[in-house]
């Protein structure tokens, strides 16, 4: 069956599997063996009752007739061996019969006499109509079959011919055959009974132990899978126990292990990369710092010089001004992810989210005095802990981000909140939206909304977003995005 039976649990571990489906066996095979016997001894049971049957023969239903001395010429078989005196005046012949004997004689279909042997003689049966036409379809075969007689229930009887040209019917009740396979029934579904029991709970257990192996691979890869394998350098759990690797469970496990360790040699040599970018990156920021600087103090120097200066040379030692403060800018950006990336701590103390943002706003409704800036704070400040210049930097980029990538006329909403011990500052505006194909990779570093570098666009590195998470990140909190065509919001939520 494909499906559990409706109205029942359907076990779902490879245990309970295994435990159900040896006692779903075990009781199909308890069911069969229990039929089988229930058949045999009902067999055994009725066919005694024929040897009965055929042992006591018609004298009973033929005295029902002959009272007295029965006829000379019945056959020998039917004579007894006193010579057929019948007890007293009582009609039919009880001797040797047993109590519950049914005797009838039928004469054309019809029933003349019919009576039963009790302990005090012979009681006469009055039947219905049913049971007549039931005892005369009895074929005169010598043979037993089952009636049932409304009066006295179901009867094992034998049909022979009498010496008058009728048919004499002898039966004895199946009652007692009833009673012995009910008997064994009841036995039989009691040891049954205790017999699964007793094998479920020991089933349960033997199988429990021969999968102890695999419950350990469980756990581990439970364990596995609890790890943040993403972020730095880390250790894997202890491997599952060795187990007999000729079985399933023990190639399971083997296996297991063996995958365990190619994933700790990879994630080895990813953070041994990582650390060596990590390090690079820092270096070469730190030593881009000073020669970056040197170039633009140089071109600002130039710009200062009295004398005249060509229109074109004037030109390029503002783009060099322009660039070298650029670079410098992404230089300390990169410098910023290395130490964040490194684990470098920040500064711990209170500081007012409710002041910078409006500090921040205030300043970027300067830069971009083309675009309608609101504010939605709350009446009370909301206060958090961490480092006040770093915070400053996420706002300020989310706010640059807002204004950079949205056309002039676009309303930004900021709004600040305080709930259940998280501050939640969200960014909102009514501009273009994110590209569907840019925003699932965002907050990645040099992912650039507008790919294209243009001299108004400054041609960013695409390093303030991943900044903002890194930071946010780094206070214990989280950033997201939610963006369609004409609305974008960038939630930033932090411990208070």
């Amino acid at each position: 069956m494909r499906r559990w039976a409706r109205g029942l649990p359907r076990p779902h571990t490879l245990r309970a599997r295994l435990t159900v489906g040896l006692v779903v066996l075990l009781a199909v095979s308890c069911a069969a063996v229990g039929v089988a016997v229930v058949i045999e001894l009902n067999g055994f049971l009725t066919g005694r009752l024929d040897e009965q049957l055929s042992e006591a023969g018609p004298r009973f239903p033929a005295s029902l007739e002959h009272s007295g001395v029965l006829p000379d010429d019945l056959p020998p078989s039917r004579n007894d061996s006193t010579g057929g005196i019948l007890i007293g005046d009582e009609r039919g012949d009880t001797r040797r019969q047993a109590t519950g004997t049914f005797g009838a004689r039928l004469l054309d279909g019809a029933v003349t006499h019919a009576a039963v042997v009790r302990s005090a003689g012979t009681v006469n049966v009055k039947l219905t109509a049913r049971d007549v036409s039931e005892l005369a379809a009895v074929p005169v075969d010598g043979t037993g079959h089952t009636v049932d007689l409304s009066v006295l229930d179901d009867y094992r009887v034998v049909a022979s011919r009498g010496i008058d040209g009728d048919v004499l019917i002898t039966g004895l009740p199946l009652e007692p055959v009833e009673a012995a396979v009910h008997r064994l029934e009841l036995v039989a579904g009691i040891v049954f009974g205790a017999a699964l029991a007793i094998t479920g709970v020991a089933g349960g257990l033997w199988v429990r132990w021969s999968l102890r192996p695999l419950s350990r691979v469980a756990a581990t890869a439970t364990r596995v899978s609890e790890l943040p394998l993403v972020s730095g350098e880390v250790t894997l759990p202890p491997r599952a126990p060795e187990s007999d690797p000729r079985s399933e469970v023990g190639r399971v496990a083997g296996a297991f292990d063996r995958m365990l360790g190619h994933v700790e040699d990879a994630l080895t040599k990813r953070h041994a990369s990582e650390e060596r970018l990590r390090r690079f990156a820092a270096d070469a920021s730190h030593e881009l710092r000073t020669p970056v600087a040197s170039v633009r103090g140089h071109a600002e120097l130039a710009l200062l010089h009295p004398g005249p200066v060509p229109p074109e040379v004037t030109r390029a030692l503002e783009r060099i001004a322009a660039e070298s403060a650029r670079m410098g800018e992404m230089v300390d950006e990169m410098l910023l992810l290395a130490r964040l990336d490194a684990g470098r701590a920040l500064q711990r103390q209170p500081v007012d989210l409710t002041r910078l943002v409006l500090d921040a706003v205030t300043d970027a409704r300067a830069a971009g005095p083309g675009h309608h800036w609101t504010l939605d704070l709350p009446k009370e400040p909301v206060t958090v802990t961490g480092d006040e210049h770093r915070l400053h930097q996420v706002l300020a980029n989310l706010l640059a981000n807002a204004r950079i990538h949205t056309p002039e006329g676009t309303q930004v909403t900021v709004s600040l909140e305080s709930a259940s011990g998280t501050a939640v500052l969200m960014v909102h505006d009514d501009g273009p939206g994110v590209p569907a194909d840019v925003a699932p990779g965002i907050f990645e570093r040099f992912t650039r909304a507008d790919r294209r570098r243009t001299e108004e666009t400054g041609g960013g590195a695409g390093l303030g977003l991943s900044i903002v998470a890194a930071v946010s990140q780094a206070h214990g909190g989280s950033v997201a995005l939610e963006s369609s065509p004409g609305s974008t919001t960038f939630t930033v939520e932090l411990p208070t």
